[in-house]
């Protein structure tokens, strides 16, 4: 019993040092979030904006190479040869694109 209440002791006494050690913590995370992470945030942003601005938006050439969209059996969505998330300037059907331009 009183090995007991020597350790329930300690506890609490960590306990209670733990929280009036850790006032600075909220602060000094706040600090870093505006000064560290907003800045990079920022710099992320406006880098894949520039790349975006940057890319060629061109379709390019259809290849009907065998082993590439083959379908063994219908979509269960649509007229089942499109996939779920199809885009028509990006991703081929298997005879080749849809339309020529966007």
């Amino acid at each position: 019993p009183v090995q007991m209440s020597a350790a329930l002791a300690a506890r609490r006494v960590l306990a209670a040092a733990s929280h009036s050690g850790n006032e600075g913590g909220a602060k000094t995370w706040k600090i870093l979030t505006i000064v560290l992470a907003l800045p990079g945030v920022s710099v992320c942003m406006a880098n894949a904006y520039m790349k975006a601005q940057a890319h060629s938006h061109d379709q390019l050439e259809f290849v009907p190479y065998s082993h590439l969209r083959i379908r063994t059996k219908k979509f269960p969505w649509g007229d089942g040869n499109h996939s779920l998330f199809h885009n028509p300037h990006t991703n081929p059907l298997p005879d080749g694109y849809e339309s020529s331009h966007h």
